[in-house]
C-alpha cells in the first residue's frame, strides 16, 4: 500500500500547524492578612450583591485585623441583622460598641448606621439652636431623613467622614448595602445637590427665597399660577414644609456638600481599599464584574475579589470520572463496606464536579479581569454567628497562600491545569 497519502498530510501539518490551546488564565494572590496589617490602610469597603456573605467577611476582617493589633470599628449600612449576630450580640446601634475579643492585641468595634439619627446629629452640629429644631421639627425633613431615596448613602458618606476624622481608629472596615445600590453612596454629593439645586425644589421655594410679598411680586404671575396647580397636586401645607425647610437648610447644605465630597476624594486616595466578595455563581460574579467596572470608572483602588463559599474536594487525587467509576467497581464487588464505600466516592465525584464548575465560573471572572487578585475561602459547614466561627473564616481570608489541605494556593479551588 502506498504511504503517499500518509506523507503528504504529515507535510500539511508541519506547513500549518495547530494552534495550541491557550491556558486558562492564573488569578493573581489576593494578601489580605498583609493589606490589614499594613497601617497605611485605613478604610477597607466591602461590597458585593446580596448574599454573598459580604457582611461576615467585613466582620471577619475586622476581627483578624483586631487582632493583629489595630484598633477597628466595622461600619454596616445594610439595615438587615447579620453584623450583630456574625458578632454574638443582640443588636447594634449609631455609636461604635466594643466588643470583647479575648487575647486580641487591638481592639474592636462595630456599629449600624441609622440614617436618620446621623442626619438629626449633622443638622445638630452645623446649625445654630434655633435653626435645628425648626429642621428638625419640620415635616418635610422628617419625611427625608427616614425614607427619601439616597439619604442613606449620603449619610453613609457623613457617618464615614466622622469616623475617619476622630482619629479614634486607625481602621474602618465598612459593609456596603447588597445589590448594586452598594456603590450608591459614591454618587451621594451629586444626588442630594442634584435634588436640592434643581429646578422643581427652586421653584417651589422661590417665594421664600425671594422673600415674603416683594418676593411674590417679583416671581411674577406665571409663576404663581404654577404654584396654585402644584398646590393643589402636593397640598398646600406641604409646599410650605418644603419652602421652609429648604429656606432652613440653605446656610449649611454647602457645608453638607464639602464633607461629603471630601469623603469622596478620600476613598479616592492611598490608604483606602475596596475588596468585592461574590460566591462561585454566574449571577454573583456577573455583579463582581460591575463592581470592578464601576471602581476602575471612578479611579477607586480595588484590592481584590474574595470568593466566597467555595467547595474545594478533600482529596484532588482522584477525579470526579475515576470516582465514580470505581464506587461501580466497588458495589460489583459487594462484601462488607461496599455500600458505604460506594457512598463515599460518590459524594467525592460530587464534590470534584461541583468544584470543576466552580472553578471554570472563577476562570471566566479571572479572564475578563486578570489584574483583579483572587482570595477564594470554603464554605463553612453553618451560618457564622460567633467569634469562634469569625476566626475561622479570618483565617481562610488571610492565612498562607498555600497552606490548605491539599496545597491547591487560595486563588484557585482546584489545580491549575497547564495544557
Amino acid at each position: 500500500m502506498s504511504t503517499a497519502p500518509d506523507e503528504a498530510t504529515t507535510a500539511e501539518h508541519h506547513r500549518h500547524p495547530r494552534p495550541a490551546p491557550h491556558p486558562m488564565p492564573e488569578a493573581l494572590p489576593l494578601d489580605l492578612s498583609e493589606l490589614i496589617a499594613d497601617r497605611q490602610t485605613r478604610i477597607v469597603v466591602c461590597c458585593g450583591a446580596g448574599g454573598v456573605g459580604k457582611t461576615t467577611t467585613s466582620a471577619a476582617l475586622a476581627l483578624a485585623a483586631a487582632e493583629a493589633g489595630r484598633t477597628v470599628v466595622v461600619l454596616t449600612i445594610d439595615p438587615a441583622r447579620r453584623l450583630a449576630q456574625s458578632l454574638g450580640l443582640a443588636e447594634l446601634d449609631n455609636e461604635p460598641r466594643r466588643i470583647d475579643v479575648p487575647g486580641a492585641k487591638g481592639e474592636l468595634h462595630a456599629m449600624m448606621l441609622d440614617m436618620k439619627r446621623t442626619f438629626d446629629d449633622v443638622v445638630c452640629a452645623h446649625a445654630p439652636p434655633e435653626r435645628a429644631e425648626q429642621i428638625l421639627a419640620n415635616p418635610f425633613y422628617q419625611a427625608l431623613s427616614s425614607s427619601f431615596a439616597g439619604t442613606q448613602e449620603y449619610m453613609a458618606m457623613e457617618k464615614l467622614g466622622q469616623l475617619r476624622a476622630s482619629e479614634q481608629w486607625d481602621l474602618i472596615v465598612v459593609d456596603t448595602p447588597p445589590s448594586r445600590s452598594a456603590l450608591d453612596f459614591l454618587d451621594a454629593p451629586n444626588r442630594m445637590s442634584r435634588f436640592l439645586d434643581g429646578t422643581m425644589i427652586r421653584l417651589l421655594t422661590a417665594p421664600a427665597r425671594a422673600g415674603g410679598r416683594a418676593g411674590m411680586r417679583l416671581v411674577g404671575a406665571g409663576f404663581l399660577v404654577f404654584s396654585r396647580i402644584i398646590s393643589k397636586i402636593l397640598g398646600g401645607q406641604l409646599l410650605r414644609d418644603i419652602s421652609s425647610f429648604v429656606s432652613a437648610l440653605d446656610t449649611m447644605f454647602g457645608g453638607f456638600r464639602e464633607r461629603a465630597t471630601a469623603t469622596y476624594e478620600l476613598l479616592r486616595r492611598p490608604g483606602t481599599w475596596f475588596v468585592v466578595v461574590a460566591t462561585p455563581e454566574s449571577d454573583a460574579l456577573r455583579e463582581a464584574s460591575y463592581f470592578v467596572d464601576r471602581l476602575s470608572t471612578e479611579g477607586m483602588p480595588l484590592a481584590g475579589l474574595v470568593l466566597n463559599r467555595t467547595h474545594p474536594p478533600a482529596s484532588i487525587a482522584l477525579s470526579a470520572t475515576r470516582a465514580a467509576g470505581a464506587a461501580e467497581e466497588v458495589l460489583e464487588a459487594g462484601g462488607e463496606g461496599a455500600e458505604l464505600a460506594a457512598g463515599a466516592l460518590r459524594l467525592h465525584a460530587e464534590r470534584m464536579s461541583a468544584a470543576a464548575r466552580e472553578q471554570r465560573l472563577a476562570d471566566r471572572f479571572t479572564s475578563a479581569h486578570p489584574e483583579v487578585p483572587v482570595r477564594t475561602v470554603p464554605a463553612a459547614a453553618g451560618d457564622v454567628h460567633d467569634l469562634e466561627g469569625l476566626r475561622v473564616m479570618a483565617d481562610a481570608l488571610t492565612g498562607p497562600d498555600a497552606d490548605t489541605p491539599t496545597g491547591v494556593p487560595r486563588t484557585r479551588i482546584l489545580p491549575a491545569r497547564h495544557r
